[in-house]
């Protein structure tokens, strides 16, 4: 059983995405080695992923539930979705796939008129199916218990009928050289489908995704267009981005609409 002091670390995490050690011992007036072996016993039963100085929160799908996620980073969430939907003008066509940061995109996109919407994300065809101003379309295939997406090959053969303005892409784990990686094969075959059909790419992710790893490389960096992020944490990813032409965008900049 959790001590008290340990359930209060994990609720930080969930709602900052990572915690450290030295905030930990500020915060709670007890020494470095302390706060060490709680993060060690917390990452001992999944809870927590150890990362140098501090941990970040469960990165395995049977850790971290849908619902869960959408606490990690949830500020740095909402204003990378406001700033990625700055970038798509009304009456646009987008294919946006499952992930919260991508929820976020279409929350921030309610405001906008005329907006067509293809989605194998459940969540996102919710937020945007009440407002009569857009169309949403929904893909046919399997959907996952977790997280209401849809994913397979019906999924996929869906997808390749629309050619649409804008992707709006989210993703599991970022490598340091750029490779965008997920956990399910099913998902990377529908997002890489999602990429393929869009003029522009755009994708969503929060500097967690930095310390991350996953099994499933969807594409590399260099298939991005615009990479909108809260921060990135240092200099070798701002590289990569700069070597493949990728166009950054860190949400507490002020942005602008693409130009066609």
């Amino acid at each position: 059983m959790l001590i008290e002091r340990q359930n209060q670390i994990l609720e930080i995490a969930k709602h900052s995405g990572r915690v450290s050690v030295e905030g930990l011992s500020a915060q709670f007036g007890v020494s470095a080695q302390t706060i060490r072996k709680d993060l060690n016993e917390l990452c001992e039963r999944g809870l927590l992923d150890r990362v140098h100085g501090g941990a970040i929160i469960g990165s395995t799908v049977e850790n971290v539930g849908y619902e869960a996620r959408r606490l990690i980073a949830r500020d740095a969430k909402r204003a990378i979705g406001q700033a990625a939907a700055k970038l798509i003008p009304d009456e646009s066509s987008i294919l946006i796939n499952i992930g919260t940061t991508t929820e976020e995109v279409a929350k921030s996109l309610r405001e906008h008129v005329g907006i067509l919407a293809i989605t194998n994300n459940i969540n996102v065809a919710n937020i945007l199916r009440a407002h009569p101003k857009h169309e949403v379309i929904i893909a046919s295939g399997v959907v996952r218990h977790s997280d209401g997406g849809i994913v397979g090959d019906a999924a996929v053969e869906f997808i390749r009928r629309f050619k649409v303005d804008y992707a709006v892409i989210g993703v599991s784990a970022i490598e340091t050289n750029g490779d965008l990686m997920d956990y399910d094969y099913r998902e990377v075959s529908v997002a890489r489908t999602i990429m393929e059909n869009a003029r522009k790419v755009i994708l969503v992710a929060d500097a967690s995704k930095f310390e991350r790893t996953a099994p499933v490389r969807i594409a590399p960096i260099s298939a991005v267009d615009v990479f909108v992020t809260d921060y990135l944490p240092g200099p070798a990813i701002r590289a990569s981005l700069a070597e493949a032409g990728v166009t950054l965008i860190e949400a507490r900049a002020p942005v602008a609409a693409i130009s066609d």
